[in-house]
């Protein structure tokens, strides 16, 4: 090898160590971090009165590993009147959603707005299997309550429709309604990391694709078709999975992500589920 040709390939192997290391340093750096990625938590705890719901009762939830976590609880108007479970996204904490507890408040409904473990001032750290234990927990707090499955609704919202999906294919309720659902963690992860082996790395993986055929409850999937962070077609493969004779899917035109409710997706929920509560009223008399 001639000198001049030596220093070109230790010049290509300086370079290939040097990609090789930050590609490491990023895969590295993506494994410890990617639950600070997932959860962007606020630990604020979130104040009833500034969120505009004075009136709510501050539920303590009690959770299978000891967590005592924060919940905010409207009652129903009466006892036709369905109770929501709401599991919010991945940022911020249920001082942020208080406008959806109004919104079922208004339609006569009740709702439990379940605050994860790590989020609003909460104990623990966020993990998938965490806050499945703080699902199981608050569907508990409600029937300890009298509350039954016949009028449970599953609500979730973006990361929280992976928690409502997970609740729903184990336990029984009234209905599953989704906004802006993604079919698995790894799915999402490989739209962000395209030249990273993702799927090996995910400690939390949230594969509602794989639970969907067991939700046996009337379910209801809203996306909207401008959503740039979960797109549509994940919405839409997630409802295909489904093998429950009573579904719907629903799509706002011009609605993204953060905005479908503003776009009548609450509105569409009600709807769904008082046809339902309903027609079990009617058959159970």
């Amino acid at each position: 090898m001639l000198p001049d040709d030596f220093d070109l390939f230790r010049t290509l192997v300086q370079v290939v160590l040097v990609i090789a290391a930050f590609y490491g340093t990023l895969v590295g750096g993506l494994y410890v971090w990617q639950r600070k990625i997932i959860f962007l938590n606020d630990s604020v705890p979130p104040d009833r009165v500034r969120a505009g719901v004075p009136h709510a009762q501050e539920w303590r939830i009690h959770t299978e590993d000891g967590l005592d976590l924060v919940a905010w609880f409207t009652p129903p108007r009466d006892e036709t009147q369905p109770v929501v479970l709401f599991f919010h996204g991945n940022s911020g904490n249920i001082g942020h959603r208080a406008d959806r507890m109004v919104r079922f408040e208004n339609a006569g409904w009740g709702a439990l707005l379940m605050e994860y473990r790590g989020f609003g001032g909460n104990p623990g750290s966020p993990s998938e299997d965490g806050i499945a234990l703080d699902a199981r927990a608050a569907l508990s707090a409600l029937r300890q309550h009298d509350y039954p499955a016949t009028r449970i609704v599953i609500w979730g919202e973006s990361l929280g429709t992976a928690v409502a999906i997970r609740l729903a294919s184990e336990e029984p309720a009234a209905a599953l309604v989704l906004e802006a659902p993604f079919t698995r963690m790894a799915d999402m992860a490989r739209m962000q990391y395209k030249f990273i082996p993702v799927e090996p790395l995910l400690r939390d993986r949230f594969d509602s694709l794989g639970r969907m055929p067991g939700i046996a409850m009337p379910l209801l999937v809203m996306h909207g078709d401008k959503d740039e962070l979960i797109p549509i077609a994940m919405g839409q493969r997630l409802f295909g999975a489904a093998t429950v004779a009573d579904r719907q899917f629903w799509t706002a035109a011009d609605a993204g992500h953060n905005d479908l409710a503003e776009h009548g997706a609450v509105d569409t929920g009600i709807t769904f589920v008082n046809h339902r509560i309903a027609a079990a009223l009617l058959a159970g008399r």
